[in-house]
């Protein structure tokens, strides 16, 4: 196993659906900080339930952080990265 790599594959379905969520977000015209609020949450309440081994539950919060901040994360509406973050027309 790499050091990146899961020990419990609920942690891989727990990346998975938060990316989603993410997706989503950003799909409908939400900003990074804004899934980077989700993805707070979402972590918390994973603490908070005791889901994940506390070295998978860090491991999601270090990729889940890392994988917002990279802009090649996210693909805008229509595939078209220059309106990733705005309404045409605005």
């Amino acid at each position: 196993m790499t050091s990146q790599s899961f020990e419990d594959p609920e942690a891989i379905k727990h990346f998975q659906s938060a990316c989603d969520a993410c997706q989503q977000l950003i799909s409908r015209y939400h900003t990074p900080s804004e899934a980077r609020l989700y993805v707070d949450g979402y972590l918390h309440a994973l603490r908070k339930v005791n889901r994940l081994s506390p070295k998978d539950q860090e491991k999601l919060e270090t990729l889940l952080h890392r994988w917002i901040l990279d802009p090649s994360s996210f693909i805008g509406p229509n595939g078209d990265l220059n309106d990733l973050f705005y309404k045409k027309g605005q």
